[in-house]
């Protein structure tokens, strides 16, 4: 967090969407960002921080855009940042090293080890937390934004412990698409804002178990588990949909 104190949102483009949401790409530091703020909105707006899952923004563009035009439709602006060791920021030595073993333990059809696990998770939380803490600084600072502040995506353990330590975000709608470590339980026994869980039945790439012991350990007095069947990529329009409903009842 030492490394990003102080620093600010530098614009580097911007378009705008069907002339409904003015999309600009940002750099915070060496961090390449998006914010997506409605054209419409009230000054400061509500802003969403949409966490992608670690394949680069490129890749994730399309999905990020649609929940960003659904949050815009809903008054809310949202803004993502560049997972560490993904896109283009630096290669990330240890971590592809832990994806290779994760892979193939999967692919020998072998129980993936709580040592991969750990090793995959935990550095890419402790690493992205402080960075999200840095951009909500840098975002709050704009003065089209302000609270109250959501949070929706995965990796669910970065989701669990911000939700933790970040006293701004009021409400979160978590993914449960990636390997959980065990450590993770006790940090979700303190969370206790509204939470709004999506899970994939058949997610190939998923322990459903492990996030239903997380569901199941979450602190919050207002929790909500939506399965659907399906893969990884197969969440279906009317949960996405519930879960923009979940957060415009918390941030409205």
């Amino acid at each position: 967090m030492a490394l990003l104190k102080g620093t600010t949102v530098h614009f580097t483009s911007e378009q705008r969407l069907d002339g409904a949401v003015l999309e600009r790409a940002f750099t915070l530091g060496e961090i390449p960002g998006i914010l997506w703020t409605p054209a419409s909105a009230c000054v400061p707006t509500p802003v969403i921080l949409l966490s992608p899952p670690p394949l680069g923004l490129r890749k994730t563009y399309p999905r990020l855009v649609a929940r960003a035009r659904r949050a815009a439709a809903d008054g809310f602006a949202t803004a993502t940042i560049e997972l560490p060791g993904s896109g283009d920021r630096p290669r990330w030595p240890a971590a592809e090293q832990a994806l290779v073993d994760l892979r193939r333990a999967m692919e020998a059809g072998e129980p993936v080890s709580d040592e991969i696990i750990d090793a995959l998770i935990l550095p890419l939380v402790d690493k992205s937390v402080p960075e999200w803490q840095a951009a909500l600084n840098a975002l709050l600072a704009l003065p089209e934004i302000g609270g109250p502040v959501g949070y929706s995506g995965g990796v669910i353990s970065i989701g669990t412990r911000l939700a933790v330590v970040e006293p701004r975000i009021s409400a979160a709608v978590l993914f449960a698409g990636s390997f959980v470590p065990r450590a993770m339980l006790e940090e979700a026994r303190q969370v206790t804002i509204p939470l709004h869980v999506l899970l994939q039945w058949d997610d190939e790439g998923n322990n459903r178990q492990a996030a239903l012991d997380l569901f199941d350990a979450f602190g919050s007095r207002e929790k909500t588990l939506h399965a659907n069947m399906g893969g990884h990529t197969g969440v279906p329009q009317s949960a996405a949909d519930e879960a923009g409903r979940f957060l415009a009842r918390h941030l409205k």
